[in-house]
């Protein structure tokens, strides 16, 4: 198979509902990323678009053909991914595989969603269809509850007193915000305290209302190019050495692994298999924090950190920009936002800036030549991982 380069990314602002349609914010992204790789519209030989929901946001369904002819790249292939929050993570996997494979060259992959736009009962009710909606959502079971249920089984899993818990989950959200408050495309841009994370109104309990991610609006875009490509493009590629997807059914048929998901450490693994690396070899990741207790699930199914000792790594400062790896540089999903067809292509956005150097101050991981993204689809019905290496 053939190396591949990322050599160009775009992003809308991350936000609350736009007026822009799905179509508008991913030509906004796919514009940046066009322009970053040098390429006009017409070098696009295939579009793979994560959307997870535009049939009830804006009822517009193939929303990928319309993105392509709105960009200018008329009568390319054009695919459109749905795994809930994985979706354009699925699509840019995909995307790598067609040019690894020598079938394209060139090709753009991202994602795009208005989940803000829904508001909040329509967007958590559509959310839900992403577990099993026959026994699960007619329980009451909304991902708010699900995440609920996770801590607790960490809690007695790994022996840490439930307020020892909360106040390590507190950590997560507050160094999220900290990031999210220097990224100018963060949906969440403010300073919280402690105090008002442990204070904020109860969702599901032990889940508070800045333990949970917001729904966003935006779009992320990348070029994905052969290496001979590549060279004629960038100067400063960024590589996809690993990737790895695994799936899980429902819910209840997971229990005897919960609070892990055993999706995510095979997904991992594969990744790390096909890179050739360790945990300990990843220098930042962008992982999937839709509420506090994710982080901490996602950071010991990575290996970074062993099992039942995640939170006092965030609270130590392991997790941090300067600790032993940096996790969500960008805010994450918690401060930076959670539109969840583009989330994944949103934190390979945030990957290849890092690895570039190109990070606004405050938030750069200086040195960085690796970074792994984490995407997790539904409660744990489809993970992708994928890991990048700075190029020459």
């Amino acid at each position: 198979m053939r190396k591949v380069a990322v050599v160009g990314v775009g992003e809308t602002n991350f936000s609350g509902p736009q007026e822009k349609t799905s179509v508008e914010l991913f030509a906004e992204a796919a514009a940046e990323a066009l322009a970053e790789s040098n390429l006009k519209p017409k070098d696009i030989q295939a579009l793979f678009l994560g959307n997870a929901l535009g049939d009830f946001t804006e009822g517009q369904g193939s929303v990928q053909a319309f993105a392509a002819e709105n960009i200018g790249c008329f009568n390319v292939p054009a695919n459109r991914y749905e795994g809930a929050c994985a979706s354009a993570s699925m699509a840019v996997r995909d995307a790598w595989m067609w040019v690894a494979s020598g079938f394209y060259d060139v090709v753009l992959a991202g994602g795009v969603e208005r989940a803000a736009s829904m508001g909040t009962p329509l967007a958590t009710r559509t959310f839900a269809m992403f577990s099993d909606s026959r026994y699960e959502f007619a329980s009451g079971l909304t991902f708010p509850a699900v995440f609920a249920m996770l801590a607790h089984l960490y809690s007695a899993k790994y022996g840490i007193p439930l307020p020892k818990l909360k106040e390590q989950m507190a950590t997560v959200s507050l160094q999220s915000y900290k990031h999210g408050m220097l990224n100018p495309k963060a949906h969440l841009r403010k300073k919280v305290t402690m105090e008002a994370v442990l204070g904020s109104f109860m969702v599901s309990t032990p889940i508070q209302l800045h333990d949970c991610c917001p729904f966003s609006d935006g779009g992320a875009a990348l070029v994905l190019a052969s290496e001979e490509a590549a060279k004629k493009l960038t100067d400063k590629p960024v590589f996809v050495i690993g990737t790895g997807q695994a799936s899980n059914g429902t819910l209840a048929n997971q229990q005897e692994y919960l609070p892990r998901f055993r999706s995510r450490e095979l997904s991992a693994q594969q990744a790390y298999d096909m890179a050739g690396l360790k945990p300990g070899d990843i220098d930042i990741c962008e992982l999937h924090d839709c509420f506090s207790i994710a982080s901490l699930i996602s950071a010991e199914s990575l290996g970074l950190f062993d099992f039942g000792t995640s939170g006092e790594a965030w609270v130590k400062g392991e997790a941090d920009i300067g600790g032993r790896v940096a996790i969500n540089p960008s805010g994450g999903l918690k401060a930076k936002g959670h539109p969840i067809g583009a989330t994944g292509a949103g934190q390979v956005y945030e990957i290849a800036k890092q690895l570039r150097g190109e990070v606004e101050p405050g938030r750069q991981v200086e040195g960085a030549r690796v970074g792994m993204t984490d995407t997790l689809g539904g409660d744990g019905c489809t993970l992708v991982n994928m890991i990048f290496q700075r190029g020459w």
